[in-house]
Formats: structure tokens, sequence, C-alpha cells
């Protein structure tokens, strides 16, 4: 089965660490709506499986949306592709914008996963991001979405803030805990030079924080979550049993996918592509930047996709893909890298999640160059 991603770039208020494609014109919404439902029709033949597995409202702020325009997204996949089968629809949402109104429009729609956007439950390090929310709203936003009937629900947080870590760090995750939550993501900051904590990192306002800090507070997310019960089963990704997101699962897993919007991306098996467009420019056409994969780029990207997860790389379906001979060089490679935590028992090759933090330098010294 494949996978939909709708990508919803608008924002009222950009936040500090953000990367992604954005737009705070919510002028342009209306037009980049219609923009994504011609794109939907347009890329139609994009994907070779066209039964789809799970559905994602990213963005951005899809909760910037009236859920009645989510659900006309859900019912134009459901003219194009198979979505009889379908196991999980999940959309993003910003705290302030969740109130009983829009949770009740919310819950006619077939949206069944919700991911809420918290980052932070200390209100000096929401405003260091620029979040428009408060702690208080945060946990209000759950308790609504909860009283409503949503039993999967996802937060997200942020550690790896310079002055936020430790003794605030353990805070925030004891509110987590508190909410009965059944999943949680957890990202360490990267300060991108294009955002506005690149700016103040270039003037010295704020920093990066060290690798003993940085796994210090990697540990301290990994015990307090697995210890209340929930699994580490990728290396950002906490999941109560039966609750890993199925949709970012299928990333890892080589899934097709398609993405809908500026700035999504897709890949289909053999190729990927995406939308570098502003919203301003999609409305008038989206143009995409594509590249197909030989088979060294299928081979390093099912390496570094498999690492990711506990489960982690299962030779004997590496071997049926790629051949004996990359299998047993990949296996030769990953017995040389036991000092770093990697585990190799001649049928696969993975890395305890405790020790995720430190994948990307394993994953790297893996690759087919």
């Amino acid at each position: 089965m494949s996978a939909l991603y709708f990508h919803i770039p608008f924002c009222k208020r950009i936040c500090s660490y953000c990367d992604f494609p954005k737009c705070a014109d919510l002028r342009l919404m209306p037009a980049t709506i219609e923009a994504m439902h011609r794109e939907m029709d347009n890329t139609r033949d994009f994907l070779h499986d066209t039964t789809v597995g799970t559905i994602y409202f990213g963005g951005g702020t899809p909760s910037l949306l009236p859920p009645c325009e989510l659900q006309r997204f859900i019912d134009h996949a459901a003219d194009i592709y198979d979505l009889s089968q379908v196991e999980e629809i999940t959309a993003e949402v910003n705290p302030d914008d969740i109130d009983r109104k829009y949770v009740s429009a919310l819950r006619t729609t077939d949206i069944g996963r919700i991911s809420v956007g918290i980052q932070s439950f200390d209100d000096d390090a929401l405003k260091l991001m620029n979040r428009r929310h408060t702690a208080k709203q945060a946990e209000e936003a759950v308790k609504s979405l909860q009283d409503a009937g949503y039993g999967n629900i996802t937060v997200d947080i942020i550690f790896g803030i310079e002055g936020f870590g430790d003794d605030c760090l353990r805070r925030n995750l004891e509110h987590v805990l508190a909410l009965g939550i059944q999943h949680v993501s957890a990202y360490h900051l990267t300060i991108e030079p294009s955002t506005r904590f690149g700016r103040m990192a270039a003037r010295g306002d704020i920093h990066a924080v060290d690798e003993e800090r940085s796994e210090r507070e990697f540990r301290i997310i990994h015990d307090t979550l697995t210890d209340s019960g929930f699994e580490h089963y990728e290396v950002s990704n906490y999941a109560l049993g039966g609750y890993r997101s199925r949709h970012n699962s299928s990333y890892w897993l080589g899934t097709e996918y398609l993405g809908i919007g500026a700035g999504a991306h897709s890949f289909n098996g053999n190729s990927r592509r995406w939308c570098e467009q502003s919203a301003d420019k999609y409305v008038r056409g989206c143009e995409y930047v594509s590249e197909r994969l030989d088979e060294r780029d299928r081979r390093n990207e099912t390496v570094m996709t498999s690492l990711r997860r506990i489960e982690g790389i299962d030779l004997a379906d590496f071997a049926e893909k790629f051949g004996a001979e990359y299998a047993e060089r990949l296996a030769e490679e990953a017995v040389k890298l036991k000092g770093y935590g990697v585990e190799c028992d001649g049928n696969s090759i993975r890395i305890p999640p405790e020790r995720m933090l430190v994948s990307d330098a394993v994953i790297e010294s893996l690759f087919d160059v």
C-alpha cells in the first residue's frame, strides 16, 4: 500500500526553529487549497500502488483549515485511489486552534489520529521558540480532544534547547505522561542558518548544546518514557503498544508515497521528486525537482531507514533485494562498529534504541560509496 501526504504550509506565526516550507500570508490559503486539488488530479499516475494505507496532514498548520476542507481532500483522494484499506489518517494541530467548536467539527471527519505540536510545557521555552500557545493551552487542547473521544493522540516535544534541559526536560515529560497520550515524538533541536534561531546563533545569542548534553537529554527521554511503558521504536518516536505511527513507519519501510502541496516530497520506488516553490508561485502551477535512484542509492536508503528503526536491517531481506555479496559485506562492516553499540548477530544489524542518537554517524559509515 501507498501513503498520501498533504502539506498545509500556512502559519499565523513562524517558529524560531522552523526550516520547513511555510507561508505567513493567510490570504493565499483559498487559492492554495484549490491548487492542491488540481495537483492531486494531475499526479494521479505517479504512484504504482494505488491502494492507500495511510493519509497525513502536515505543515505548517493544518488546523488553520476548517475540518471540512481536510475532509474534502480525503473525499477527493477517494475518487482517485482505493481508500478501502486505509489504516490511519492523521492531522497535525496547534494547541491554540483547538476549541470545542473545532474539535466537534473534526469529529465529523475521517481523521482518527491527532498530532499536537506542543514542543514544551515551559512558557519561557515556548516564548523563545515563538510558539503561539501557552503550556496551559496545550494541556487544555489535549483534554478537549480526549473528551471528544480521540484515543490516538501524539504530541511533539523538542529537546536540546540551551537553558531548558535536565530538570525542565523532566518536568516536560511528567506533563506528557500525565496527559495519558499514546505516542510521543521527541526531536533534538537543529539550528538551521535560515531560521530565527540561526540568526540568533550567528550573533551569539543562542548556542547549540554540546554532544555530552545532547546524549544526556536523549537518555533522560528514553529512560523516562520506556520506564512508563512506551516502546522506543524509532530514533525520535515512542509509542504505547499498538500505537506506532503507521504513516511515518511507511517512510522508513520504503513505501511509495505521494506528497501534495508546496514543499511536499514524493517517492514511487524508483524516483523521488519535490516541489520547491513558495505558496505564491505554487498557486500558478506546480513545478518539480526530481531524481532517479540507482541500485546503490536504494541500498544506502535501505540502510539509512532501517537503522533508524528498532528492528534494524534484516540481512536475509537485504540479500534478497540487493544480493548476498552486498549483505555479507554490510555485515562485515557492521561488526567493526560494535564499539558504537551496533549489534550484528548474522541475521540482522541494529542499533539499540538507547544508542540511536549516534545513528547518523554509524549509518554513514555503512553506506556503499
